[in-house]
């Protein structure tokens, strides 16, 4: 309809003089009347616009009536449309009757009686019309409820994200892992469900237990809660551990139903609390940073209420809000505890390197006495001595920790083998079992092993479970060393007789600062890093690491597993190692010492000449280069904090001469970073020591250098010289 109220009429007729007569008669009807001259304008008309009645003249040239009726009615929209036919050969029966088969309603001839067609064509216009209320109204009615079912949808909307608005609130109020599980059951009901179970599967330190709650309103009270270790349903136990191990939610809408094997309700039902039956449940996750911390089961109690898709997607999205709030919680209490134990660390670091000062200090004040009691200086030169390697320990193993968590420690892989690395590991150790009396008791199978690492990190790794197994265990206890292959793997094991490991230790054990009975009382020495540098030299090998203990005063076991060589790799690391293994001719090797620490320079010169080599000393960069012009040393040893031209510049300068090729330089510096050793290493540094360094140390180095001129490969050594790191 072109316009509100008024109904559209086509006349198809191929003489202009009766649409003349037409429009005089049905202008009276006050509709819209359009005119076609032809079958084909009659198409393009019906195309264009819905009509109420067509007034079709049958003779006309080219496409006649008949034909034009077929079209129209050819098509699903105007199929419908009421034809009236004029024709002035109203006998003719044959075309009457085509035309009542082409869906003509009616045969006027021509000429027409006006007041016949207009009756006949008002009839259909108010047919018409009518129909057209009728759509409106319907089309009003549909509107009105898809405007209701919108309004209902849209305060429902509004609800949930109010609901939402407040749990978002609730959960963020506390980072207490416990409160913040209350605060979500609280939520859970009654406002989604009757009642709620809320099961935890005991990881991270929170214990294996499901906490209850229902509404009680006869009872007067809007919540009542329990802590029970599981639910008592068995089939309910099961779904809760598919969800906990699949993380994605179950739902059973209807409870009370006949079973119908695994995939329908149960014949048991489930109850909340004992006594009161649900009739439908469901089983939602909650999930954060990718990992199952929980589930929760919400369950309804009447049968006005149900488990349906908004409720579901309400629950859903509370579970994740609730997810992220216990993972915030639990993440609180890791840093809390992990806080506090950085802050024992740090109180234990300055109580550990300020033990040796003390007897350093008096050692010291003996030796410069007038007292001539040799014996006295002796005893001061080794007190001294093991309270400098104490420091020297405390702070390699805090260099240790700093560059394996920024992924700076560097590996030397090799073929190492068991029996050698266990003798340096004990004898590492030894003095401290020795000490405390303990037993140790080695045990290693006949036929020799080889494993592929780092010898010196292996030789690490076994001290510090030996070390700590000293620490921990009462004088006079035992201790036990073993090593067997089981398949692919050698193992380590060490056992001791001491204080054990609570069972909440245990998961714990190897991070960070982590120290069992840390008292005044029981100091055992130490930073608490030693196991963390256990766990991660072990792991960076390909191996694993785990801690074992009764429980107190019933020892402990940590056993380590690393990859195995093949047999065949064996014999060939065997024979390779013979080879290194074969003796050289000692040889007088000319050393320069250049440090501008004077103390340091002198003493490490006398030591050196004690064993024998030619020593010469330096105290800045262009005495360094004037020695080197004038005795061309084997080896020098150089500090690179040199003032004025340091020692990267002394390296660069001595490097420039081609006749001094030969030499091989050693960085000394109290920096071991990797950007460091890089640095020196482009200044044409052979070797890079870091401060400070054990006597025992350089001769190590320098005995390998002296076999390398003997045609012997020093790869032994320096793996040897490595261990003391």
């Amino acid at each position: 309809m072109s316009e509100a109220g008024k109904a559209n009429i086509l006349v198809v007729d191929d003489r202009p003089d009766k649409h003349v007569v037409f429009r005089a008669i049905l202008d009276e009807l006050e509709q819209n009347l359009y005119a076609a001259s032809s079958g084909e304008e009659a198409l393009r008309q019906v195309l264009q616009r819905d009509f109420a009645v067509i007034l079709l003249d049958v003779n006309m040239p080219g496409l006649d009536g008949l034909e034009t009726a077929a079209l129209i009615r050819s098509r699903t929209r105007s199929a419908h449309i009421p034809i009236i036919f004029i024709t002035a050969d109203y006998a003719d029966e044959v075309r009457i009757s085509k035309g009542y088969s082409l869906g003509a309603v009616d045969y006027l001839s021509s000429p027409v009686v006006p007041e016949i067609l207009r009756s006949k064509v008002k009839v259909f216009v108010d047919l018409y019309l009518l129909a057209e209320q009728a759509k409106r109204r319907a089309e009003e009615h549909l509107a009105l409820a898809e405007e209701r079912a919108a309004r209902s949808a849209a305060e429902r909307a509004n609800a949930r994200f109010a609901f939402l608005a407040q749990a978002s609130a609730a959960l963020s109020r506390s980072l207490e892992f416990n409160a913040t599980a209350q605060e979500l059951m609280r939520l859970a009901v009654p406002f989604l469900a009757d009642a709620a179970a809320l099961t935890f599967p005991g990881e991270e330190g929170i214990e294996v237990r499901t906490e209850l709650a229902w509404s009680n309103a006869l009872a007067g009270e809007p919540l009542c809660s329990e802590s029970v270790p599981a639910v008592e349903c068995g089939w309910w136990r099961d779904a809760i551990a598919r969800v906990l191990g699949s993380g994605v939610g179950e739902s059973f809408p209807e409870l009370s139903g006949p079973t119908h094997g695994s995939a329908g309700p149960p014949t048991a039902q489930p109850e909340i609390p004992r006594g009161s039956p649900l009739r439908s449940l469901v089983i939602i996750p909650l999930i954060a940073r990718g990992r199952t911390i929980g589930v929760i089961s919400l369950g309804t109690t009447s049968a006005e209420r149900t488990i349906d898709a908004d409720l579901v997607a309400v629950a859903s999205d509370v579970a994740s809000r609730a997810a992220i709030a216990l993972d915030n919680a639990l993440l609180y209490r890791k840093i809390h505890e992990q806080d506090r134990r950085k802050n024992e660390f740090l109180a234990m670091l300055s109580h550990e390197l300020r033990n040796p000062l003390a007897p350093i200090t008096n050692a010291v004040h003996v030796m410069q006495t007038n007292d001539t009691d040799v014996k006295r200086h002796d005893w001061a030169r080794e007190v001294i001595g093991r309270q400098v390697k104490q420091l020297a320990r405390l702070v390699d193993d805090l260099l240790d920790v700093s560059r394996i968590t920024q992924n700076k420690i560097e590996l030397k892989i090799e073929s190492v083998d068991v029996a050698a690395v266990v003798a340096v590991a004990i004898e590492t150790v030894r003095p401290l079992i020795d000490a405390q009396e303990h037993a140790l008791s080695v045990l290693l199978p006949e036929q020799p092993m080889r494993i592929r690492g780092d010898f010196a990190r292996l030789a690490q790794v076994l001290a510090n479970l030996l070390n700590n197994a000293a620490k921990y265990t009462d004088r006079k206890g035992r201790i036990a060393l073993t090593a067997e292959q089981e398949g692919a793997e050698v193992v380590f094991r060490v056992r001791d007789s001491g204080i054990g490991i609570p069972a909440s230790a245990l998961p714990t054990i190897f991070e960070l600062f982590t120290q069992v009975e840390q008292t005044l009382d029981r100091s055992q020495g130490g930073l608490g890093i030693g196991l963390t540098l256990v766990e991660r030299l072990v792991k960076m090998q390909g191996g694993s690491v785990s801690a074992f203990s009764a429980g107190k005063n019933l020892g402990s076991e940590f056993t380590v597993r690393l990859p195995a060589m093949p047999v065949d790799q064996r014999v060939a690391a065997g024979r390779r190692a013979a080879e290194r293994y074969t003796a050289s001719s000692p040889g007088e090797f000319a050393i320069l010492i250049v440090d501008d620490n004077r103390d340091a320079t002198d003493s490490m010169a006398m030591l050196l000449a004690m064993e024998g080599y030619d020593v010469r000393v330096a105290y800045d960069g262009p005495q360094a280069l004037e020695a080197v012009r004038t005795a061309r040393p084997d080896v020098i040893l150089l500090d690179l904090g040199l003032p004025g031209m340091d020692g990267f510049q002394v390296a660069q300068r001595v490097r420039a001469d081609p006749d001094n090729s030969s030499i091989v330089i050693v960085a000394v510096s109290g920096y071991g970073q990797e950007e460091h050793r890089s640095r020196s290493s482009q200044a044409g540094c052979d070797h890079h020591l870091v401060k400070p360094i054990e006597p025992a140390v350089v001769s190590e180095l320098l005995a390998s250098l002296q076999s390398r001129r003997h045609g012997a490969s020093p790869e032994n050594i320096v793996r040897l010289r490595r261990s003391a790191d």
